[in-house]
């Protein structure tokens, strides 16, 4: 089992709390360098990066990838980093590396998605879309 270097080794178990700005802030950097890769690898545009991350400004968007800033994420970006990172994990568990960074652009007929893209249900549908997506992931690669 490899832990996560971003939980404290003294309680490997416990969720981060990000409630706590000084938790976010911590977390921040790690969040801002995963989700700017991801956003490389799935080639997304500013305006769909901004969406997904909750519909912020497209100059923040470029402010957070040339790391510009010092404030913590809010609680609602570390989830939405969260719940992206790890549809991005699960493809990757599951397809090669082509099809897993251009599985969300593909209209997928599954009855989550009803013949749209998984980015797209995202983006329309925010925080409850993106656990939808992570959900099925997770069950094509036996998971939850």
């Amino acid at each position: 089992m490899q832990l996560d270097p971003n939980i404290p080794s003294d309680n490997p178990g416990r969720l981060p709390n990000l409630g706590d700005p000084a938790e976010r802030l911590r977390l921040t950097p790690a969040a801002i360098r995963g989700v700017v890769a991801l956003a490389d690898l799935w080639r997304l545009g500013a305006s769909e990066a901004s969406a997904l991350l909750g519909d912020i400004s497209e100059r923040s968007w470029f402010r957070l990838k040339k790391r510009e800033s010092d404030e913590a994420l809010a609680q609602d970006q570390l989830m939405r980093i969260s719940l992206l990172v790890g549809i991005f994990k699960g493809l990757r568990l599951i397809f090669s590396e082509p099809l897993a960074d251009e599985w969300v652009r593909l209209p997928n007929q599954g009855a989550v998605f009803g013949g749209q893209a998984p980015l797209d249900l995202m983006i329309r549908g925010g925080i409850p879309a993106m656990v939808r997506v992570r959900q099925h992931v997770d069950s094509l690669r036996g998971g939850l």
